[in-house]
């Protein structure tokens, strides 16, 4: 197969020096057909790439439609504006020429594990992946051994030198085909056992599949009579694609591989994912600064630098002409120390760090993320195959105006108006579909008339789509198909709930009877009021959006009804008997609850509130049957609402002498937990708190310091400054606490007192 009918060039996946060198031999050469590593299957679309719609960068994604659920297949295979192939698709198209892929197809690929191994992708595996024999090394990773041989301890830095760097230098491709076939002889001068070692399982045996698929495609394009073919692949595999091997041996080779049926598109990608720190095997470290040498023709440290100064001064950051200057000269005296051809990545960073930057990380890192990696979405053209939910996001997208990014944008939407409603419901539909392109923050307002977002796209949100058009061919149909599902298989009470609040967030009307009725099902049998009262709150707050965004809630409000009325009877029961882990539990069901039931609606929370605190009422006129966190939290919350007049008796006597020290300083602890304003406001609650805990003994003082330290730490920094404030000026009299005519030892109370200010955030001396 050789001869000058054909032309194989090794490159480096995603080298702009690759991909410039690949570009200038192909114009040299002159193609009539262009050979490519990747999946034969993406032959029928791989014209699209000379649409002007289609923006790397991009990737051919191929999956198996015929999978289901979590056996469902994919793979992607990136290509940026500097990756060779890129620039080999788009000659060979403009050039008129033939472009097929060569590589093992993706239906062999696919094939789940338990039938084929799955490789990890030909060209650079990932340098954590390296082992540290040498000739182990030669295979996982030929140009690493070729930059160790060279004396350099860094892969990309030694690749840069020779080939990224360097512009208008005669063609690296012969040098690379020898400096490979050189390497494959030593490695077949090694024990099978020596060169096997280290290597994944299977591994050598799907590299023997690709290299056989790939000489088959040469010699089928010979076949169809093609004059002058070009071979676009992995360094590694040039060798094995010159020599000589008979077309009986590569047919026994791929005979009998198992398959699966796929389908191919083109799909949007990002630079963050063609990094290597994201696990792509044949990543790169700084996809912006590879992006930017193949896009600066010409002074590509100085165009580097004077971006970096650009965003800088967008943060507000003084960056002269001046800076700019001197950190390109810099650049250049460190690269030329080091003896490189071109002030590399880190001859620039370096420069940045100490002129831009003035040896602040902040900036760096700021650069790091805009320019290094340079995170940027490419884009498809409208005729690009797509399943019809691919359709219908795209094109509710364009409807209400929201772009995918692939930089983390903050959307504040208020949902009073139609198109924020709309775009509400749509990102709830997707998060129902597992496609989180929308994430829900925590929204600065505290009424419920607005929400955040963050909104993000991820390259494989396309395969999530695909898998979810299973449910339907529009976001709103398969979102409510969805809905039923996760509905009948809920297990819990609260999966329901969630289930029924998420399709109110999303307007699935179509989804709400089946779920409604499945929860009103479920919440007659279950007597768990943990469960019930762990349900409630999601009910509510649905009940709450529904009103906001005119979703019709009736059939929801009847299970909110029955849920409040079970709770208050089945609640007293439950509080008896807890211990510290069971009572803090509970605790915490009891705040949603009442948290809960103050967002109902005026029409609706009237006899509710009013049946809750009647029941708090009851709990707290027999704290012999309540844990001392939950009396004292209930004694709060009741006072609050104005339902306790004597809540300073009740204090007095949660602490008094005859109370445990453990139990007094729990009821503190529930009492305390909302805050401290009501310390800082009601100075006789301060004194009895102050007094108890100067009266403590030692011993006991110990055993509950960790309890009131967890209380007051709890507090706002603010809140212990005024307190301690208070405690100070309460002086060292006796406090209503005191009975008259009680001895007070100073001595013996200083170090308590002391200890207790320290607690309260008090720092000064007496």
């Amino acid at each position: 197969m050789t001869g000058h009918r054909v032309e194989v060039y090794g490159i480096r996946h995603h080298g702009p020096g690759s991909a410039r060198a690949l570009r200038a031999a192909l114009e040299d050469y002159g193609p009539d057909a262009v050979l490519i590593e990747g999946p034969p299957e993406a032959d029928a679309i791989v014209e699209l790439a000379a649409d002007p719609g289609m923006v790397p960068p991009v990737a051919l994604l191929a999956y198996s439609p015929a999978a289901d659920g979590d056996d469902r297949k994919a793979a992607f295979w990136p290509f940026a504006e500097f990756s060779p192939e890129w620039q080999a698709v788009r000659h060979a198209l403009a050039a008129g020429a033939a472009v097929r892929f060569c590589d093992l197809p993706a239906a062999h690929q696919l094939v789940p594990a338990e039938e084929e191994p799955q490789e990890p992708p030909a060209g650079d595996p990932p340098a954590e992946a390296r082992p540290p024999a040498p000739e182990e090394g030669i295979r996982l990773d030929p140009l690493g051994w070729l930059a160790k041989a060279a004396g350099y301890d860094d892969t990309e830095r030694w690749w840069d030198d020779v080939v990224e760097h360097r512009h208008d230098d005669p063609s690296p491709f012969p040098a690379i085909a020898e400096a490979m076939t050189e390497l494959r002889e030593q490695l077949a001068t090694l024990p099978e056992e020596t060169a096997r070692a280290g290597l994944p399982a299977g591994y050598l045996r799907r590299e023997e599949q690709r290299e056989a698929h790939m000489r088959r495609t040469l010699r089928r394009a010979l076949k169809d009579g093609y004059e002058r073919v070009a071979v676009v692949c992995g360094a590694w595999h040039v060798p094995a694609l010159l020599a000589t091997v008979p077309a009986a041996r590569d047919d026994r080779t791929l005979r009998g591989l198992p398959k699966v049926r796929v389908a191919t598109t083109w799909v949007p990608w990002t630079h963050g994912r063609l990094a290597g720190r994201s696990g792509y095997g044949a990543g790169v470290r700084s996809p912006g600064w590879y992006h930017h040498l193949f896009a600066a023709r010409d002074r590509p440290v100085e165009r580097w630098l004077t971006a970096a100064a650009r965003v800088l001064r967008e943060e507000g950051l003084h960056v002269s002409s001046a800076h700019v200057i001197e950190a390109v000269r810099l650049a250049e005296a460190l690269a030329a120390l080091r003896g490189r051809p071109l002030a590399g990545l880190d001859e620039v960073t370096e420069a940045t760090r100490a002129v831009l930057c003035e040896g602040a990380e902040l900036p760096v890192e700021l650069i790091q993320r805009r320019l290094v990696v340079g995170e940027r979405l490419g884009a498809v053209p409208e005729r690009t195959p797509m399943v019809p939910l691919q359709r219908d996001l795209q094109a509710e997208q364009r409807r209400l105006r929201l772009k995918p990014s692939a930089l983390d944008k903050e959307q504040d939407l208020d949902l009073r108006k139609p198109t924020d409603v709309d775009r509400s419901r749509l990102l709830h539909r997707l998060r129902l579909l597992d496609v989180d392109w929308g994430v829900p923050a925590e929204s600065r307002s505290k009424g419920t008339f607005r929400e955040t977002w963050t909104l993000v796209w991820r390259p494989e949100f396309d395969v999530e789509l695909i898998e979810a058009s299973a449910w339907g061919t529009t976001v709103r149909g398969a979102a409510t198909a969805r809905a039923e599902a996760l509905a009948t298989g809920a297990r819990t009470l609260a999966d329901l709930t969630s289930v029924a609040e998420r399709c109110l967030l999303a307007d699935l009307g179509g989804a709400l009877p089946a779920v409604m009725h499945a929860l009103a099902d479920r919440a007659a049998v279950d007597t768990d009021v943990a469960r019930l009262m762990a349900a409630l709150p999601a009910l509510v707050r649905a009940l709450r959006y529904g009103d906001v965004r005119g979703t019709s809630t009736g059939p929801l409000r009847t299970v909110v009804d029955g849920l409040v009325v079970r709770i208050c009877v089945g609640l007293p029961p439950a509080l008896a008997g807890l211990d510290d882990a069971a009572a803090r539990e509970l605790l915490g069901h009891i705040d949603a609850v009442h948290g809960a039931l103050a967002l109902l609606g005026d029409d609706v929370a009237e006899g509710h509130i009013e049946r809750w605190r009647r029941t708090l009422e009851g709990l707290v006129a027999r704290p012999d049957v309540l844990h001392g966190l939950v009396e004292g939290r209930l004694t709060r919350l009741l006072h609050d609402a104005g339902r306790l007049p004597d809540v300073a008796d009740r204090m007095a006597r949660a602490v008094s002498v005859g109370a445990a020290p453990d139990r007094a300083a729990a009821w503190v602890e529930g009492f305390l937990s909302g805050g401290g304003l009501l310390l800082m406001h009601d100075e006789a609650l301060l004194r009895l708190v102050d007094g108890w805990i100067s009266r403590l003994p030692a011993a006991s003082f110990t055993d509950v310091l960790p309890l009131l330290r967890r209380t007051f730490g709890a507090f706002a920094a603010a809140e212990r400054r005024a307190i301690g404030e208070r405690v100070r000026r309460l002086g060292a009299t006796a406090g209503p606490a005191h009975a008259a005519g009680d001895d007070l030892d100073a001595a013996r109370a200083a170090p308590a007192a002391e200890t207790a200010l320290a607690i309260l955030g008090w720092k000064g001396s007496r």
